[in-house]
């Protein structure tokens, strides 16, 4: 029996005012206040093992084909939407949801999709106040110390020629007196970090800076990210420091592995594909990075890939693993000892043509169950001129967003 799935458009709506009022909040991507917001859940699924991004797209392919669709906006990210959020370990558990509501804006057009035979749903009866909890922090079950230490065995491997690169996380945590409001979150999170993708999906909330895939029609674009350094808050010092970044050779030596790996990846697929020279610098509000836009078009093919093999195939870069990619993978088992969970890992939505938006899950926070508590993560790329200290400087700044914004709500 076909879902009936409804999309109209809507009057002057701004996307973020959505979830401020709604406590039935469960998915949301916004950049610069556009994007999608999802409210309750249609259906929920987790997939994990070798295969979960053929079973999330065979999940997807048989919901959409029971859905009865009518659509009255037509363009990309409209009616059904379906939340990713996988594991950055195939052996952890991976998370699909369906909204049973859906609210999206892009260039001034709002518009709102729900399931079922009702007529439009109102947000507004959703209102609910939100109190904000005394926040204490607690470390990681790596110390400071012991982090360090992993960062120089990692180096020693690095040099000894067993891998070129190594991305080694670190994680904290923080508990709040009352529950932690994702909506909150968000809210300060867009006040700070605009220029950033916005996400929430089954309590995995942060601000990404990194784009591993967006899909629309045949193009095919990624934003690498490797290469980092500290903002100090003072512009001309910025600005200096902005240019020994571009300048740095470990910093680009750690970029050029990152965008290689994307590149390499999107190749079998793309009749055609741009890698920049050389990257600018991304200018966020705490740190700055090394950034280069990749893009491609399809191979127009009887078989053409779809965003899920582009996943598949993109997931883990360089840039939150490694390379070599299997002996990154295995020296982060080793050093490690902490499981990422869904951080690192692919987050963001698809629609039913297959054009989405995926984003890499850096600088956020895993809710607990009862969302009295938070672990938030932070990695760093080590390569042979990496140095522990500074390294461990970069994971704290890394660490900035999320802290900031707990601390504030």
């Amino acid at each position: 029996m076909s879902q009936t799935i409804t999309t109209e458009l809507l009057g002057e709506h701004p996307l973020l005012s959505s979830i401020e009022t709604s406590s039935a909040l469960s998915t949301a991507w916004i950049r610069s206040g556009d994007g999608l917001v999802g409210f309750g859940v249609f259906k929920k699924l987790e997939v994990k093992g070798a295969d979960r991004f053929k079973e999330a797209r065979n999940w997807w392919s048989s919901e959409v084909a029971n859905f009865s669709i009518h659509n009255n906006v037509h363009s990309g990210g409209t009616g059904p939407i379906l939340f990713t959020s996988f594991a950055f370990d195939e052996n952890q558990p991976s998370v699909l949801i369906i909204p049973q509501i859906v609210i999206g804006q892009k260039n001034g057009k709002s518009w709102i999709t729900w399931i079922g035979d009702n007529s439009q749903p109102d947000i507004s009866q959703l209102k609910t106040a939100a109190i904000s909890g005394e926040i204490s922090w607690n470390t990681g079950p790596i110390s400071e110390e012991r982090w360090r230490s992993q960062v120089a065995d990692a180096i020693s491997a690095i040099k000894a020629d067993k891998l070129e690169k190594v991305v080694l996380a670190r994680d904290i945590s923080a508990k709040s007196t009352t529950e932690i409001d994702a909506r909150q979150l968000i809210k300060r999170l867009e006040i700070e970090y605009p220029s950033t993708w916005l996400f929430l999906v089954d309590g995995l909330v942060g601000a990404t800076p990194e784009l591993l895939v967006r899909l629309s029609k045949s193009l095919v674009t990624s934003r690498v990210l490797a290469g980092t350094i500290r903002k100090t808050g003072d512009e001309d010092r910025d600005l200096a420091l902005a240019a020994s970044l571009a300048k740095s050779s470990k910093d680009l030596e750690e970029h050029e592995y990152a965008v290689r790996s994307v590149a390499d990846a999107l190749a079998p697929y793309c009749s055609s594909t741009n890698v920049p020279e050389s990257p600018f610098v991304l200018h966020l509000s705490n740190v700055m990075h090394l950034a280069t836009d990749v893009t491609g078009v399809l191979n127009d093919s009887a078989k053409p890939a779809d965003i899920f093999t582009l996943i598949s195939e993109l997931h883990p870069s360089a840039a939150v693993c490694g390379t070599p990619t299997n002996k990154a993978k295995e020296l982060i088992k080793v050093l490690e000892k902490m499981n990422r969970g869904r951080y690192a890992g692919p987050v963001g939505w698809i629609d039913v043509h297959g054009d989405g938006e995926i984003a890499i899950a850096l600088r956020c926070g895993q809710l607990s169950e009862d969302k009295k508590s938070i672990q938030i993560f932070a990695g760093c790329g080590i390569v042979a001129g990496s140095d522990p200290e500074k390294e461990y400087a970069e994971s704290q700044a890394k660490l900035m967003p999320m802290r900031t914004a707990l601390e504030t709500l």
